[in-house]
């Protein structure tokens, strides 16, 4: 078994089980729920291993839920009805830290939304950043820069190669002793099963969802990734593979792939402005991480070199995982900004007591200049009389120096940035 790595996650994990009776711990399969869980856990039961499990559930739960605390009960949502269970042993027990409940699908809103409220801490995990893959050294901290805080000049040790098999080989736990070739190799394979297992049967039948169809859809959100995802873009998609398919059908997909947590909905930034542009709300995707849209298209770091478009939205996938991650830990939220003049920023990370930054994100270097005017414009636009002034203006790149420009701009190489 391999070493267990720790994860940033973690100081998270434990904040929550000092202050509820139990915790959700959400994700996409391979993520490493299930082995970070067990590194503060003092007893289990494992729904997708355990013989007779389903039985146990229906006939005596005070079973599965009996032992040490706090006890990690794995894939839940395969047999859900032990929500109410756990709600009720919280309840009885009446003290923190009671249960770990691990998923790698969302069930319907009303199992857990409804009966949960006081006793459930949901906390979402994603797959590894580049400063948990010991990619970046994370000389340069996110919660500084919110902070308004600056830093020292640094070069990043991550090389233009480093970054394009990183994207490809992605942030996957079972896939840090494997080469790239061989990690490619597993996430074609993670993919498949997922599109044919848990996605097509997710609240549905086989005869209703089509593997081949679904593997369609998600080829379409790879080409676009990044941006607002249009129905009517992914069904010409489709069709021009000579698959027929409605738009209903499309929409029903889109939220099982989400509901599976293979894609990230970021939401546009709500603000106020000083111009008369319209906020564009339309939200946008990104694959939670960049290998399943390079399994998808079934590329490699030679066909990514040839495409520097299809590489360039994925390197902004990369590092939109890798903030979501540290955002999460600094207490804050990741959103975009787009407006009816044509102005858009990729990240808006804002804390809750209100502080942000913007980020722009660039795989070359001769981009820097344009996002920084970008960031400018995008400055004089904001209300900050009533939003306040951001604490920083930053463009994160795929390799080079981390320094900060004469007018002010962060230029953050991701083999530098962490939390």
């Amino acid at each position: 078994m391999q070493s267990y790595r720790p994860r940033i996650v973690e100081s998270e994990l434990l904040e929550r089980l000092r202050r509820a009776g139990a915790l959700l711990i959400e994700g996409p399969k391979a993520c490493g729920k299930t082995r970070t869980a067990r590194e503060h856990s003092a007893s289990e039961i494992r729904f997708d291993v355990a013989q007779s499990v389903g039985d146990l559930v229906s006939a005596a739960p005070e079973l599965v839920l009996a032992g040490e605390k706090p006890r990690l009960i794995d894939e839940w949502q395969i047999y859900p009805s032990i929500w109410n269970h756990v709600r009720h042993a919280v309840d009885d027990a009446q003290r923190p830290g009671q249960f770990i409940l691990t998923g790698s699908s969302m069930p319907s809103d009303d199992l857990t939304r409804h009966s949960g409220a006081g006793r459930f801490s949901r906390l979402r995990m994603r797959p590894m950043t580049s400063f948990e893959l010991g990619l970046s050294a994370g000389v340069v901290s996110l919660r500084d820069i919110l902070n308004g805080a600056s830093f020292e000049p640094t070069m990043s040790r991550l090389l233009f190669k480093d970054v394009i098999d990183s994207i490809c080989s992605g942030g996957w736990p079972a896939n840090l002793d494997e080469g790239c070739e061989s990690a490619m190799s597993n996430n074609r394979d993670y993919l498949a099963e997922s599109t044919r297992v848990d996605i097509a049967q997710l609240n549905a039948t086989n005869r209703t969802r089509n593997p081949r169809k679904i593997e369609a859809v998600i080829r379409s959100i790879a080409r676009g990734i990044g941006g607002g995802i249009a129905v009517t873009t992914i069904e010409q998609d489709v069709r021009g593979e000579q698959t027929s398919i409605s738009k209903e059908t499309i929409e029903q997909y889109l939220d099982a792939i989400e509901r599976v947590m293979l894609l990230e909905r970021l939401p546009a930034w709500a603000t106020h402005l000083r111009s008369r542009a319209v906020l564009r709300t339309r939200p946008k995707f990104y694959f939670t991480d960049p290998s399943l849209a390079v399994a998808s298209l079934r590329t490699s770091p030679t066909g990514l070199i040839q495409d520097l478009a299809l590489l360039g939205q994925l390197f902004e996938n990369l590092v939109m995982r890798d903030l979501l991650v540290y955002a999460q830990h600094c207490d804050a939220s990741v959103s975009f900004y787009r407006d009816s003049n044509g102005l858009e920023v990729d990240a808006i990370i804002e804390h809750a007591d209100g502080r942000w930054i913007a980020c722009e994100i660039k795989l070359g270097h001769d981009a820097i200049d344009a996002a920084a005017s970008t960031l400018h414009r995008f400055e004089n636009v904001v209300d900050t009389s009533r939003k306040g002034e951001p604490q920083a203006l930053v463009v994160i790149t795929a390799s080079g120096h981390a320094y900060t420009r004469p007018d002010g701009v962060h230029v953050v190489p991701i083999g530098t940035l962490g939390v």
